[in-house]
C-alpha cells in the first residue's frame, strides 16, 4: 500500500484484500478495494475547488441546487407541499457560510425560484433568510418533468465553473410523466460527471426505479420518506453529507497487463453500484471509474479481473489500482493519491487455492442479498408467490449470516422469518405500501465486513 497526500486534500489510503492464490489454470481474480479518506469533510479545511489549480473565479467552496417537485399532487395531501417547504429552510440554514446555492421549483417546466436571475447566491445570513422568504412561491401546479429539472440545474452549476463540488437534492412524490423516458435518459446521460444529485420520493406513488437511474448516473443515493414529516430531518442530513465532501472527481483507475481485462467493478459499501459501464480509458491498458465526491468516509469496491490461465509457480501483477485527482482539480495533470496492488500466483496447494477472501465472499453475498430483495418483490407484483417467497427467503438467511441488521429488520415488515438461518418465510397479510417500497429503495444498503 502506498499514500500520497497533499495540503488541502484528504488522506487517501487504499487496502487490497483478495487471496491471490489460484487453482492451475485458473483465470479469474477478485479483490475488495477497501478507499478512506481522511483529513478532509468536517475535519479538514475548506473544500478543494478548481480555482485552487489556477482558474479564476470567487472562492465558494461548493454549489447546491434543490429542486422541488411542485406538480399539482404535491397539494394532496396539502402536507407534502407543506413539508417541502419546510424541508428546503432547513437545507438551506444547513449551507455553510460561502456555499454556492440555488432552489428550483420543478413541474412540467423548472423555475428558479432563489435567486430568480439564472445564477447561484451566495449563502450567507442575509442570502439565506431571502431564500427562506422565496419558500412561499413552491405552490401545487403543473406536471412532472424531471429532465427540465437536471437541466435546469445543469445550467445554474455552469454559471460558476470554478466550483469542484457541485451537489443537487431532487424531491419528487410521483412519477415521471409530462416528458418520455427516453428524453429524460438523454438528460441524464448529458448533464452526468457534471454534478452528483441525491433522489428523495415522498410517500408512496412515485417509481423507485425512475429515481434509481437518476441518482446511480449522478453517484448519488435515492431513498423514501413515507411521510411528509420526515422531510426536514432527511433532508438536513442530505446537507451534511453534501458539506462534508472536500474533493470532487475522483477516479478509480485500474490498470491491467496484456491479455488481462477487468471483468467488473462494483462499489459494494456503503451501498451497490456498478461502475462497470462507466469505465473512460486513460492511457494504454488503463480505465477510470467515477467515485464521484469525497470527505470523510471509506468505501469499498469489488473488482473481479481476467487473467490468462497459467501453471503452477507462475506469478503476475493482475492490476495497479489507484485513486486519481482529475487535471482540472490537480493543476494540469492528473495526481495519484494512492494505490494498491492485485495479485496472482498460481499454486498446487489445494487449501491455498480454495480458501475464499472473507472480503471478497461477504460482499458478494450482500450484491446477492440487493438482488434477492429486487427480485422477490417483482415476482410478488408479478402475482409469483413461490418464487417471491423463495428469494425473500434467501434474503433473510443472508442478512441474518452476514449481521446486516438494518436489511433484516425491514424485511420483518413484509415477511414473518420462521427459520432466519434455514431462510423460512412467509409473506405477511396486508403489507403497506410504504414498508415494501422502503425494504425495495434501501436494498441495496451493506454492512461491512466484521472484525475478528
Amino acid at each position: 500500500m502506498a499514500t500520497l497526500a497533499k495540503p488541502n486534500l484528504p488522506r487517501f489510503d487504499v487496502e487490497i484484500f483478495q487471496n491471490e492464490y489460484l487453482a492451475d489454470g485458473a483465470h479469474e481474480v477478485n479483490a475488495i478495494v477497501t478507499v478512506t479518506a481522511t483529513g478532509g469533510g468536517t475535519t479538514g479545511g475548506r473544500p478543494l475547488t478548481v480555482a485552487d489549480a489556477g482558474t479564476p473565479g470567487a472562492d465558494a467552496s461548493a454549489a447546491v441546487v434543490i429542486l422541488v417537485d411542485c406538480s399539482g399532487s404535491m397539494d394532496y395531501p396539502k402536507t407534502k407541499i407543506n413539508g417541502a417547504r419546510e424541508a428546503t429552510a432547513a437545507a438551506i440554514d444547513s449551507l455553510r457560510d460561502g456555499t454556492a446555492f440555488a432552489v428550483v421549483a420543478g413541474t412540467h417546466e423548472a423555475r428558479d425560484i432563489y435567486p430568480g436571475d439564472g445564477t447561484l447566491a451566495i449563502a450567507s445570513p442575509t442570502t439565506r433568510g431571502h431564500a427562506k422568504e422565496s419558500l412561499r412561491r413552491l405552490t401545487a401546479a403543473g406536471g412532472t418533468a424531471m429532465g427540465t429539472w437536471l437541466a435546469k440545474a445543469d445550467q445554474l452549476f455552469l454559471t460558476r465553473r470554478d466550483i469542484a463540488i457541485r451537489h443537487a437534492i431532487l424531491l419528487t412524490d410521483g412519477n415521471n410523466e409530462h416528458e418520455s423516458a427516453e428524453d429524460l435518459a438523454r438528460t441524464v446521460e448529458r448533464v452526468s460527471g457534471h454534478f452528483t444529485a441525491d433522489c428523495r420520493g415522498v410517500g408512496t406513488d412515485w417509481r423507485i426505479d425512475e429515481l434509481r437511474k437518476i441518482s446511480s448516473a449522478l453517484l448519488g443515493t435515492t431513498d423514501i420518506v413515507a411521510e411528509p414529516s420526515g422531510l426536514a430531518e432527511d433532508f438536513r442530513s442530505m446537507m451534511a453529507g453534501a458539506m462534508g465532501k472536500q474533493v470532487a472527481d475522483v477516479a478509480l483507475r485500474i490498470w491491467t497487463p496484456a491479455n488481462a481485462t477487468v471483468k467488473f467493478v462494483k462499489q459494494v459499501a456503503p451501498a451497490v453500484e456498478d461502475l462497470t459501464g462507466r469505465r473512460t480509458d486513460s492511457g494504454p491498458r488503463a480505465g477510470d471509474y467515477p467515485t464521484g465526491s469525497w470527505g470523510d468516509e471509506s468505501r469499498d469496491y469489488h473488482v473481479c479481473v481476467e487473467v490468462p490461465a497459467a501453471s503452477v509457480g507462475n506469478e503476475m501483477l493482475a492490476a495497479r489500482i489507484s485513486l486519481v485527482l482529475p487535471p482540472q482539480i490537480a493543476g494540469g495533470t492528473p495526481e495519484v493519491l494512492s494505490q494498491g496492488l492485485v495479485k496472482a500466483v498460481w499454486t498446487d496447494d489445494l487449501s491455498s487455492s480454495t480458501r475464499i477472501s472473507p472480503q471478497v465472499a461477504h460482499y458478494t453475498g450482500q450484491a446477492e442479498l440487493a438482488s434477492s430483495i429486487q427480485e422477490g418483490l417483482e415476482a410478488h407484483r408479478a402475482g409469483d408467490v413461490d418464487r417471491a417467497t423463495a428469494k425473500l427467503g434467501a434474503a433473510v438467511r443472508i442478512a441474518h449470516a452476514t449481521g446486516n441488521d438494518g436489511t433484516y429488520k425491514l424485511l420483518q415488515k413484509v415477511v414473518d422469518v420462521v427459520d432466519a438461518k434455514e431462510g423460512t418465510v412467509r409473506f405477511r397479510k396486508n403489507v403497506s405500501e410504504a414498508d415494501s417500497m422502503t425494504l425495495e429503495t434501501r436494498s441495496t444498503k451493506t454492512v461491512r465486513v466484521k472484525k475478528k
